[in-house]
C-alpha cells in the first residue's frame, strides 16, 4: 500500500480554509488562532503587524478573499475556499 504525505515547504503559506466569500482581516488573525481577541487584533493591526500580499496593513477591515495571503508573525498564511465554498462558486 503507498500512502502520500504531502510535505508542506518552509516558504509555502499554511493554508486557513474560510466557508465565506470574504474575511475581515482581524477575524481572519482570530479565526486563524493567532491573537486571542479583537482588540489585540485592532491593535496589532493598527501598528502594522500584519501584511496582506506583501504590503503592510493597517485596515482592520480590509477584505480577505481566498488566494490572498497574510503574514503576521513571521509567518504566512494563505485564505482558501472550503471545498463547500468552492462548489457554490462554480454554480
Amino acid at each position: 500500500m503507498r500512502i502520500k504525505v504531502r510535505v508542506r515547504q518552509p516558504d509555502e503559506p499554511e493554508p486557513v480554509e474560510i466557508s465565506t466569500e470574504f474575511i475581515r482581516l482581524d477575524a481572519f488573525l482570530k479565526y486563524a488562532n493567532l491573537v486571542s481577541t479583537g482588540g489585540e487584533a485592532k491593535i496589532l493591526i493598527q501598528q502594522g503587524e500584519a501584511m496582506v500580499n506583501g504590503e503592510t496593513e493597517c485596515r482592520r477591515g480590509r477584505k480577505l478573499y481566498p488566494g490572498d495571503i497574510v503574514t503576521f508573525e513571521n509567518r504566512r498564511y494563505r485564505v482558501a475556499a472550503s471545498a463547500g465554498e468552492e462548489q457554490n462558486a462554480g454554480q
